[in-house]
């Protein structure tokens, strides 16, 4: 064997596996659909997901009422507050019912009736009781049930400071047991 020949049989070229026509477009055109895809995804996921990772703020307390102006006889106040709920912000009107109990603690009761959530009166029907006019649910001053509701009004916690009444979150009542 000559010195070409040898030399031919050993620098054999490797056959290359070469990439079709049909595989380039199918890869391009499934990587740039891809990334077309997420471009659209990622943000809905990002909005959707967003606010569970914000931190919540602890309930604050709302400067309603001067102190003075309480009395033994259940007065209806009015306030508003900032709610952010998820993605949605408002700013609700609330009302409590505030007075001072026979140990001359100042307490707030919320206006909804525990039967169906209808809107409580003071006095009205029956003298010194909270009464519902959708279904005739009482409850005494300090929102013990008498009548038809399963449980106390709801109660409102207070602070008192610098002569003024601030209130918080709702809680089950602690007045009644």
């Amino acid at each position: 064997m000559d010195h070409n020949e040898q030399h031919d049989s050993e620098h054999v070229p490797t056959k290359r596996k070469e990439m079709s026509r049909r595989q380039f477009l199918t890869y391009t055109l499934g990587g740039a659909g891809a990334f077309m895809a997420g471009g659209v995804i990622l943000p809905m996921v990002r909005f959707a997901v967003d606010p569970i990772l914000q931190k919540k703020e602890a309930s604050g307390f709302i400067k309603v009422i001067e102190e003075s102006k309480i009395t033994s006889e259940p007065m209806r106040v009015e306030f508003q507050i900032h709610q952010v709920d998820g993605w949605y912000e408002s700013d609700p009107k609330l009302a409590a019912w505030i007075s001072k109990g026979d140990d001359g603690q100042v307490f707030a009761l919320s206006p909804i009736c525990k039967h169906l959530g209808c809107v409580v009166s003071w006095g009205g029907e029956s003298p010194d009781e909270y009464h519902c006019p959708c279904h005739g649910a009482k409850y005494t001053k300090d929102g013990k049930t008498l009548k038809v509701a399963p449980k106390s009004l709801d109660e409102y916690q207070v602070q008192l400071d610098n002569g003024w009444v601030y209130l918080g979150p709702i809680v089950a009542n602690t007045r009644v047991k």
